[in-house]
């Protein structure tokens, strides 16, 4: 079952490609890809993690504690995978165009009369 893939949903798929990580470890990684633009509240970060796990783009791949707090990690699967190289490649052609339209526009000189 696809997803609505927003920003957020990408960032934590994303977060998830190279390695399984915790929640608290997602949400890092989601700042550190996105240069601290995007801030995920627990909220928001497990109810993502909740519909890519029902989507099958991500499982929990085990749970360790850590100071008397579980931790359950989460890694993508091959869907996960395959959702995420989707979206990847569907940004970079919009990007393609955006930059061969923006490549056409003229800009209005500024400060000339």
């Amino acid at each position: 079952m696809p997803i609505r893939m927003t920003e957020q949903v990408y960032l934590v798929l994303l977060a998830l490609a190279d390695e399984p990580r915790h929640g608290y470890g997602v949400v890092q990684e989601v700042r550190d890809l996105s240069d601290g633009a995007v801030r995920l509240g627990a909220g928001t970060l497990y109810g993502i993690l909740d519909r890519l796990v029902a989507a099958g783009y991500a499982e929990a791949s085990g749970e360790v504690v850590v100071d008397g707090r579980l931790r359950r990690y989460y890694r993508l699967t091959p869907e996960g995978l395959d959702a995420l190289a989707a979206e990847t490649a569907r940004m970079r052609a919009l990007a393609a165009r955006a930059d061969r339209r923006l490549g056409g526009v003229r800009r209005p000189q500024i400060g000339m009369a």
